[in-house]
């Protein structure tokens, strides 16, 4: 099992050799402009064009909790979009944070990082707007990634 890494920094700025994949959680709205994906857009345009695209196309895609899209916008560098929370507003079932969606998109990443040779970069997904909490996330990511001997730096935001 590779160990998890955190460390001080911007994960759109990956510190590593080789393949990677930026990861990051989107809501099941359409909703882009709030959180970490404005730092995305900052560098890249293509990630935000590409997840409007896919929601507003989400009645014949696969749009919807749980699901993963990668955009690559280097050479050697993929964010992936991953569908992990239910709107945007805490509500009477909680924070919009969906774990098991969570879970389902760390599966889904593992499979694309390995195929890839990629080493996987993320802020504390899921911890922020989301309202999810490190705790939970923390061990999806274990398992999912580590277990699998995927490297994982999280990064977190000065």
């Amino acid at each position: 099992m590779t160990p998890l890494t955190i460390i001080r920094g911007d994960a759109t700025s990956p510190q590593s050799k080789g393949v990677k994949v930026i990861a990051h959680v989107c809501n099941d709205i359409g909703g882009w402009g709030k959180g970490f994906v404005l730092a995305v857009s900052r560098r890249w345009p293509k990630p935000e064009r590409d997840y409007r695209a896919w929601h507003r196309g989400r009645a014949g895609n696969d749009f919807g909790l749980g699901a993963v899209r990668l955009v690559q916008v280097l050479p050697d560098t993929w964010v992936a979009n991953m569908i992990g929370q239910r709107g945007i507003k805490r509500g009477s079932s909680g924070p919009p944070i969906r774990y098991d969606a969570v879970q389902r998109c760390l599966t889904t990443l593992a499979d694309r990082a390995t195929e890839l040779g990629a080493s996987v970069h993320m802020p504390r997904i899921g911890c922020g707007l989301a309202g999810g909490r490190w705790e939970r996330i923390e061990p999806l990511i274990a398992d999912a990634l580590c277990a699998r001997n995927i490297p994982v730096t999280v990064y977190d935001h000065d």
